[in-house]
């Protein structure tokens, strides 16, 4: 059991990816399943689907993996779930985010996706609640995630490492996902640190450097993700609409709320999209 307090991430000389495989050991030995195909990371609105994907073989308390911790959000759930589909596949789904505003360090924000790469899985799955800046979207719709900027000034890249983030969010997924909803839209996802909102203005400069969606999670697993060898497909429920675009002020309960009701949909079509995959 990792304690929040004493964290092997949090040792600068410790590889990452070794906290990461023995993660994936815990995972192996505590639930019975060797391998995993696919994983999903279940943000704000997204956590009905894991129930809806199929036979949940195992569920772990995510502290009971090496290098994880306790989340910090409402709305996230602190679990490691093993679930077999219907199709044979095994799913990883991820209810422990750490968020880089939570100040642990980007290994930690990042170590779940590179567990997830250490159990096997080809297939990374990112969801997220974010604000929208098109006014055409509405409260409770999800969007694919077609590119993102990441504005955190950060990257969980060491060393000279240089990987290629084209083609970043698989096209070939977001033509999956598309073949199950056709209606589905998609946009560029701007990861700012957070925790506070963003102003009108940072909103504003979101949208004028190509920016469709606000938010304080994703690029940075992304990025650790490709740099994985995984195939990354990313969605987000728009929550509200962001700052300045929406003339109400933003707060966390509306998010939440926005989530709830939302829920049911959003979780069947991730489901219907993961049994596609």
């Amino acid at each position: 059991m990792t304690d929040i307090h004493d964290n092997p991430l949090d040792d600068p000389n410790a590889d990452p990816f070794q906290v990461a495989a023995l993660a994936a050991a815990d995972i192996a030995r505590l639930s019975g399943v060797e391998k995993h195909d696919i994983a999903l990371t279940l943000g704000s609105g997204w956590g009905k689907a894991a129930d809806l994907l199929g036979e949940t073989v195992a569920t772990i308390p995510a502290t009971e993996a090496t290098g994880f911790s306790k989340p910090a959000l409402e709305g996230h759930v602190g679990t490691l779930r093993s679930i077999l589909t219907p199709t044979g596949t095994r799913v990883l789904v991820i209810g422990a985010r750490t968020h880089y505003y939570e100040g642990h360090g980007v290994r930690r924000v990042v170590h779940s996706v590179r567990t997830a790469a250490a159990t096997g899985a080809r297939i990374m799955v990112l969801t997220n609640g974010a604000g929208g800046i098109r006014e055409t979207w509405k409260p409770g719709q999800p969007v694919l995630i077609s590119d993102h900027v990441n504005l955190t000034a950060d990257s969980p890249l060491e060393g000279a490492n240089f990987v290629d983030l084209t083609d970043l969010y698989s096209a070939r997924l977001r033509d999956i996902a598309r073949n199950v909803d056709p209606s589905l839209d998609e946009g560029v996802y701007t990861q700012f640190r957070g925790p506070h909102y963003e102003t009108p203005a940072e909103v504003q400069m979101a949208k004028a450097i190509g920016g469709h969606i606000v938010g304080m999670s994703t690029a940075l697993e992304a990025i650790a993700a490709r740099e994985a060898g995984m195939e990354i497909l990313g969605f987000s429920l728009i929550t509200n609409l962001a700052a300045g675009i929406q003339k109400t002020p933003l707060s966390h309960a509306e998010v939440i709320e926005a989530g709830r009701e939302a829920e049911p949909v959003i979780s069947a079509l991730l489901a219907r999209v993961v049994e596609a995959l």
